[in-house]
């Protein structure tokens, strides 16, 4: 059987540039809650801040398998869109994605007063995002994508090859689009922000994984190594790890990614890499590289994913670098400080699995890479249908995930569809 939770090889490179701070304890006795969150990343942090606004008497114990900031949380880009990468100019799909965004950004907008409240330092800037095409195929979804940011009436630059060189330092690309509507963060600062800033009523522990889960009733019990959590409400926001405590087996995967960051870069090397000191771009396809340029000078890339499985170092580092290298050839004698991977929870169509499972039983998984924003929202919509308040249809929204057939069928598929999509987006890898 798959593990419940990820355990990871490599340090997260973004955690590992910061302070060492103490960890809450692992449970090592059984206690009792009123809820129960399984997982501390957004969507967790959201559904226990959201619950005491509902009733700050209760009792709330939120658990996560690693420390803060070496979670999954702390090992994404730091993009926090404001809108959805949306490429289908549709009416219908446009009004849906109108009243996603308007959520969405709200959202954030909360996100920063957290940040604010919790006194903590966090890089983070509304800095925007480019996404731009190396091949005919990424111009294809060039264009696709500024259909839709026309027909939403959103803002966004249009850049040439000499744009982009200019701007972000990189020759490789032949035409992009630049869009105001993101922020950047340090992802590792933004998680330990908004764990710091979570109510005292709330009792976390960390190196807590959930090893399983039981029906008792009209309770539920949550079994971890040394302890046991027995309660009336129990939160699944472990993303795809869901599936190994039996919820959306055949709807859910574990993809993993892998990003590696730079030293910060001597100043020799700032004035060929671009006017844009802090920057993020998006691929056009969605098995493409991800880059960033950060505050402190360094350069992150994120890219080629694994089913089920986290690869060897070597063959992340050597992978990552010589991509890196490819889009900034003046970099040939940088290599990467660090490298890591992350979990991403995936469904076939991109839906969601959310909602109250069984009784007492309530899930937000299959992110499918959605964003910080996303992430939160479902979070707080989660607590709302919990306690009985109306929510809107998040299923109209987002979307439902849809059935995947069992393995070895499913691992099967996916390594013959991701062996074709990398050729036809090999310039975009």
């Amino acid at each position: 059987m798959k593990p419940s939770f990820p355990d990871y090889r490599l340090r997260c490179g973004w955690n590992a540039l910061l302070s060492r701070r103490e960890p809450a304890p692992a449970l090592s006795t059984d206690i009792d809650s009123d809820v129960a969150i399984i997982g501390a990343g957004y969507t967790g942090i959201a559904i226990a801040k959201r619950w005491q606004t509902h009733y700050p008497d209760q009792s709330v114990a939120l658990i996560d398998s690693s420390e803060i900031g070496e979670g999954n949380p702390g090992r994404n880009s730091g993009f926090l869109l404001e809108t959805a990468l949306a490429e289908d100019a549709d009416a219908a799909n446009l009004d849906r994605m109108r009243r996603s965004n308007a959520m969405i950004a709200a959202t954030l907008q909360d996100i920063l007063r957290d940040i604010e409240d919790s006194g903590a330092s966090v890089d983070i800037a509304r800095a925007g995002t480019y996404r731009a095409a190396a091949s005919d195929i990424g111009a294809r979804s060039i264009a696709r994508y500024e259909a839709f940011l026309q027909a939403s009436e959103l803002p966004y630059e249009k850049l040439t090859k000499s744009d982009l060189q200019q701007r972000i330092g990189s020759s490789y690309f032949q035409e992009g689009l630049y869009s105001p509507h993101c922020y950047l963060a340090q992802p590792a600062q933004l998680i330990r922000a908004l764990f710091a800033a979570l109510p005292d009523t709330v009792s976390c522990f960390e190196n807590t994984p959930a090893l399983s889960i039981e029906n008792r009733g009209s309770r539920w019990l949550v079994t971890t190594p040394k302890g046991s959590i027995q309660c009336d409400k129990l939160f699944l926001a472990n993303n795809a790890f869901a599936k190994s405590l039996g919820i959306g087996q055949s709807q859910l995967v574990a993809m993993y990614t892998y990003a590696g960051l730079t030293p910060a870069l001597p100043e020799s090397l700032h004035s060929q890499l671009g006017s844009d000191s802090n920057w993020g771009l998006l691929p056009t396809h969605r098995l493409g590289s991800t880059l960033r340029r950060t505050v402190d000078q360094r350069l992150l890339i994120r890219s080629f994913h694994d089913y089920e499985h986290e690869a060897s170092s070597s063959h992340v580092r050597d992978s990552l670098t010589r991509r890196m290298h490819a889009r900034f050839p003046q970099l040939k004698g940088i290599s990467l400080e660090s490298v890591w991977g992350g979990a991403v929870g995936f469904t076939y169509n991109g839906g969601l699995v959310w909602g109250e499972e069984k009784p007492g039983l309530f899930v937000s998984a299959g992110c499918n890479g959605g964003g910080t924003g996303k992430g939160t929202l479902l979070g707080r919509l989660l607590a709302d249908l919990a306690v009985g308040a109306d929510v809107p249809d998040v299923t109209d929204l987002f979307g439902k995930a849809s059935w995947m057939p069992p393995e070895p069928i499913r691992a099967l598929g996916f390594h013959i569809t991701s062996q074709l999509e990398q050729w036809a987006g090999r310039a975009e890898m």
